[in-house]
């Protein structure tokens, strides 16, 4: 077919049957909303669906019991009991059956009399629901067809439909669409009949859905047994749709896609009337459903390639257009122009599975809406086995790497890279992809490989190799050497000298030599509590801070040190064990034996791994009793997604510190009123909302809506914040961000005039190479919106190239550094670098090798007349 509009428009006008009698207006009332939890992971290995319930269970909180889906992608045949030639030709049609007495009926209807079925069977289950722990409603029984359209079928479709031109895998796609919108509105539209309703009916591919957890579903349908290259899961806590139905939980398949997604679409009736003027309807009532009309939509009919799509999706506006190539500004207003009012619209983040069949690939895609109101966290993981990993928060992607590790030493238990995307972005499209294809080890081996909207590969170091987890042991004359030294360095009897002696070697170790320094610290932490802090103390070192692994990957250093620490840490004697030692530990087998401090004991250390993220029962529960009862220093190790730690100590809390190790939960610190905090790694949402006072350190980067309404206190970030920190900031917040954040930093900030006590926010625009060396990045602030709306305080941004235009301020201008300004930053940039090791006159004032007056690397943004104006001062 010569003309692409006249395929398009014979396409959509095959499909003016399908609508009739479906009324524009209809919606199910709205539940309150609610952030789901969304995760998915691409592997280059094919591996079970087990390793699914982990970040799903981690983000259980996020759901509400209502609605669960899980989605796979590349599946191996034999575990479905076909061949690859059926798994990769057929269409893999599911369809749930709420009243199987309909089976027949919809058989006869709508497979026999058009679909060649090569392979039919019940997708098998446990024999009882409440065999799972927690499950109160049956899920549907569900029944799985491997099948092709009929020629005769197909070609008689394709001339009633003047279809004809029309390659013959696109017009058997578009049949099984519009048989299954069919089977849909006949037995489950229809208020009367909820009988069944088609799950999915891709090609290599499936989707699975209860009412109840995503865990659940994994568990009651035995996914135990089923590879998969890609899998996702959604937590409900719907906003909109059938909330008490399976039809109405995610994922929702347009073709041979699944998608899932945490939000809620404001627009969601125009969406509805765009899609009608396409012969499209929602049948399911959902914003989400709607979402994957439209990908499909622009991704069959249109044929659009996938940046178009997420560009329609996602429009790029603002100054983040106006950066972006000519030639791309054209194609991107014609795209807004013909799809804008379709795009989605409000607070919401998409993760896409996905198998593209003319290009034997899969695909995982994370896009975030333009405002970034829904959290998200990308990682990916290099060596033998790639991973690229997708989710609402960064501990259930570490709970997804810790499951594979665990099974399969060719996977690591850290991500080599964590990082948020900025919606919209001029730099990498706000949207990252991660791509399974044919390439990898042997004949039949896959790779992986993550590209951003625009087709940019994500950059890993190529010359650092990741460690394989085999134990070597090193020659006798090199053990007798690490021995000798690490025992000579000890003697000095300062931590810091130890680990600058050791530092600039690590460079010329390998893995064996590596592991075997970490063995003897640990060996060290047996002689006593003197030594055994000593041991935390050094090992913490190596975890914190920045050096050159050399040919070693930083990520597979940290899993061995995060090992050796967990073994001092759980060699710690339990707390009903030794009383009156100076360390003691508590788990949760003895949460019951925690009792009031002795005054010889100093440091409770809590392994966090078994207590639940929030509730009565929680982590940050035991450890509030704890403070109560006399315990004040804490190291917290295994945190697995806690939430809350730190919060309800109450005021005057400044002889509290707390350590924390692992996987830290949203809202660590909110709330706190003069305790220490130090997270050794990332931070989540919500770090320290409403703080007060206090001192927080943060080994890495921290997610969204950072400091929120903080009052006060001291913060210092070593990597990057996601979107939103400091709004609503009063008082007097002093903070330091080695990095930079995505965007709205500290909008309508009102914290008075720092040179008069106020607050302030110092960005410092760095980061560090694989190699352990400190860079610019690319712009000091990549958003629009900084220091937007803001009636007090400041920001001091390190920008000696003046990058920053007066058109990413909203309400605020840049004026000069004073001496007085100066004066100010200085004592925190020096603990800055006391903390970091990022040299105010060597790494801050040094440009391009030449060092430079303050006034020359950073400006001042201060509120605007008029909102400085609308200030109250000093705000508590």
């Amino acid at each position: 077919m010569a003309d692409p509009w006249q395929r398009i428009q014979r396409i959509i006008a095959s499909r003016r049957e399908m609508i009739e009698g479906i009324p524009l207006e209809r919606r199910w009332p709205a539940e309150e909303e609610g952030g789901c939890g969304v995760t998915g992971f691409a592997s280059s290995l094919p591996v079970s669906g087990h390793h699914i319930i982990a970040p799903s269970r981690q983000m259980h909180n996020r759901g509400n019991g209502k609605g669960g889906g899980i989605a796979a992608v590349g599946l191996c045949p034999e575990d479905l009991g076909v061949s690859a030639e059926i798994l990769e030709g057929d269409y893999l049609f599911q369809i749930a059956f709420l009243d199987e007495s309909v089976r027949s009926q919809i058989e006869k209807t709508f497979i026999e009399p058009y679909l060649e079925v090569h392979h039919g069977e019940k997708v098998p289950t446990l024999n009882d629901y409440r065999e799972v722990a927690g499950l109160e409603v049956r899920p549907p029984d569900v029944y799985r067809y491997f099948v092709r359209v009929k020629k005769e079928i197909l070609e008689r479709f394709r001339e009633e439909n003047l279809l004809t031109h029309l390659p013959g895998r696109e017009a058997e796609d578009e049949f099984i669409y519009q048989n299954s919108f069919h089977l849909n509105k006949q037995f489950y539209s229809d208020p009367q009949e909820k009988k069944a309703f088609v799950l999915s009916h891709g090609r290599n591919m499936f989707i699975l859905k209860i009412v109840g957890y995503a865990e659940q579903v994994a568990q009651y349908y035995k996914l135990d047994n089923l590879r998969a290259h890609i899998w996702i899961a959604h937590q409900r806590y719907p906003t909109k749709g059938r909330i008490w139905h399976p039809g109405g939980a995610h994922p929702f398949s347009g073709m041979h896609e699944a998608l899932v997604h945490n939000g809620d679409l404001a627009n969601y009736q125009a969406v509805c009337e765009y899609l009608y003027q396409y012969n499209l309807a929602p049948l399911f009532l959902t914003d989400t459903e709607v979402a994957v009309l439209l990908f499909d939509l622009w991704n069959r009919i249109y044929r659009y390639p996938l940046e178009y799509i997420i560009e329609a999706l996602a429009p790029t506006t603002e100054l983040d257009f106006d950066y972006l190539p000519e030639d791309k500004q054209k194609i991107y207003r014609e795209i807004q122009f013909r799809h804008i009012h379709g795009s989605p619209d409000g607070p919401w983040f998409f993760i896409i599975a996905r198998h593209v069949p003319r290009q034997r690939i899969f695909q995982l895609i994370g896009i975030t809406d333009t405002a970034m109101l829904r959290p998200q966290v990308f990682a990916f993981s290099a060596g033998e086995a790639q991973v690229g990993l997708i989710c609402s928060e960064k501990q259930a992607i570490d709970a997804t790497l810790a499951s594979l590790a665990k099974a399969d030493s060719r996977f690591h238990r850290l991500a080599d890279k964590y990082w948020n995307a900025r919606g919209g972005s001029h730099t990498d499209g706000g949207a990252f992809i991660f791509t399974i294809q044919d390439g990898g080890n042997g004949t039949t081996g896959k790779k992986l490989l993550c590209t951003d909207k625009f087709g940019k590969p994500l950059g890993l170091p190529e010359d650092q190799v990741s460690w394989d987890h085999k134990i070597r042991g090193l020659s006798a004359k090199d053990d007798e050497v690490l021995k000798r030294e690490v025992a000579e360095n000890l003697r000095s009897g300062k931590e810091e000298t130890f680990c600058n002696y050791f530092r600039p070697q690590v460079k010329g170790w390998n893995y064996d030599y590596f592991y075997r320094f970490v063995k003897e610290i640990c060996q060290l932490s047996k002689v006593g509590d003197g030594s055994r802090i000593k041991a935390i103390k050094i090992l913490t070192y190596f975890l914190d801070h920045q050096y050159d692994p050399g040919k070693m990957r930083r990520s597979c250093l940290q899993e061995i040190l995060l090992a050796g620490l967990e073994e001092i840490f759980s060699s710690i004697p339990e707390i009903d064990a030794f009383p009156g030692a100076m360390m003691l530990r508590v788990d949760w087998e003895k949460r019951v034996a925690l009792r009031k401090k002795k005054e010889s004991e100093e440091i409770l250390v809590v392994d966090a791994g078994a207590f639940p993220a929030e509730g009565k029962e929680s982590l940050a529960n035991l450890m509030q009793r704890a403070f109560n009862i006399g315990w004040q220093k804490f190291i917290v190790y295994n945190c697995r997604g806690q939430r809350f730690i730190g919060c309800g100590f109450g005021p005057q809390t400044a002889s509290v510190r707390i350590d924390v190790y692992g996987s830290s939960g949203d809202y660590l610190g909110s709330g706190i009123d003069g305790m220490e905090i130090y997270v050794h790694g990332n931070a989540q949402d919500q770090l320290g909302q409403i703080m007060k006072s206090g001192k927080m350190v943060i080994y890495g980067d921290v997610g969204q809506t950072f400091l929120y309404g903080a009052k006060g206190g001291t913060v210092y970030v070593l990597g990057n914040a996601a979107g939103r920190p400091l709004i609503n900031a009063v008082g007097r917040p002093r903070v330091v961000i080695n990095g930079t954040c995505l965007d709205y930093l500290a909008e309508s900030f009102m914290a008075g005039d720092p040179l008069q006590g106020g607050g302030f926010v110092i960005v410092n625009g760095l980061e560090f190479d694989e190699h352990g060396n400190i860079h610019e990045q690319t712009t000091p602030y990549p958003g629009s919106n900084l220091f937007s709306l803001a009636a007090g305080g400041a920001i001091y941004i390190r920008d000696p190239h003046f990058l920053l235009q007066d058109e990413q301020l909203n309400g605020g201008e840049f004026v000069p550094l004073t001496a007085q300004d100066w004066q100010l930053m200085l004592p925190y940039l020096q603990e800055n670098e006391a903390i970091f090791g990022i040299s105010v006159e060597h790494n801050l004032l040094m440009v391009n090798g030449e060092k430079k007056k303050p006034e020359q690397v950073y400006r001042k943004v201060r509120p605007g007349k008029i909102f400085a104006l609308a200030g109250t001062g000093n705000q508590e």
